[in-house]
């Protein structure tokens, strides 16, 4: 009896490690960018990002991609206190900036803020961003009078492209992702939507009125045994 290949796209690269823990089940994983990060390497963006390496502040992070932007400019390991967000973004903040810089993480913007606006007392922060960043971190700050400069240090650029093929299941992992794919695409309504998150969840909900499947935690890993857990189940029901 032949086995029955389930045919996964995801909409950015993800670790070959991952493709080959799906494989392992049967799972086929197509990878096709829809989005494209871009670094702002202005000379003003430098030239400000050279002189807070050189002052006590602190920063917030909200996304791997701001903390690699900020990475590719500085000279010098600066001592920063900062607040992120993702498990991710953890990880490259401490290999940038060192594991005791961290004063703070959460899973999401809404969070983020709750623990800053509690527990912090600081009133100027510096806020290292992309270009489509969400505005609740930010306005939830500035509404409780914490002073936040905003530095862009990457555009995010979508990149859609029509795909022929029928999916099993979509991963997505950012809502600029999600649009960027609906713009020249359609889902039936046998195809399961994977996300990485709430934000990303909501935005596919939008485009399909259909259910999905979020990870409890928001990385790529959890979301590849996600897709594990729930095409497996399907086969052994």
């Amino acid at each position: 009896m032949p086995i029955n290949k389930i045919q996964i796209l995801s909409t950015k690269i993800i670790d070959k490690k991952l493709i080959s823990l799906a494989n392992a089940y049967h799972i086929f994983i197509d990878e096709i960018p829809f989005i494209e990060i871009k670094n702002v390497e202005t000379p003003d963006v430098k030239k400000r990002i050279a002189a807070l390496s050189t002052q006590s502040i602190t920063a917030i992070f909200t996304s791997a991609n701001a903390v690699n932007a900020v990475k590719e400019i500085l000279s010098t390991k600066p001592q920063w206190k900062i607040f992120c967000i993702g498990h991710k973004t953890k990880r490259i903040v401490e290999a940038t900036f060192g594991d005791k810089s961290i004063i703070g993480v959460s899973d999401n913007g809404e969070q983020l803020a709750e623990e800053i606006i509690k527990h912090f007392t600081e009133k100027k922060m510096i806020f290292f961003c992309g270009n489509q960043r969400r505005d609740v971190l930010p306005d939830q700050l500035k509404k409780n009078g914490i002073d936040l400069e905003e530095i862009i240090v990457y555009h995010t650029i979508e990149t859609p492209q029509k795909i022929p093929k029928h999916y099993d299941g979509i991963l997505f992992y950012s809502p600029s992702g999600v649009r960027s794919f609906f713009s020249k695409n359609t889902t039936e309504k046998s195809t399961q939507l994977f996300v990485i998150g709430k934000t990303t969840g909501n935005d596919a909900k939008m485009f399909t009125g259909l259910p999905v499947i979020s990870a409890k935690y928001p990385n790529t890993t959890n979301l590849i045994n996600l897709v594990i857990q729930h095409f497996t189940t399907i086969k052994s029901s």
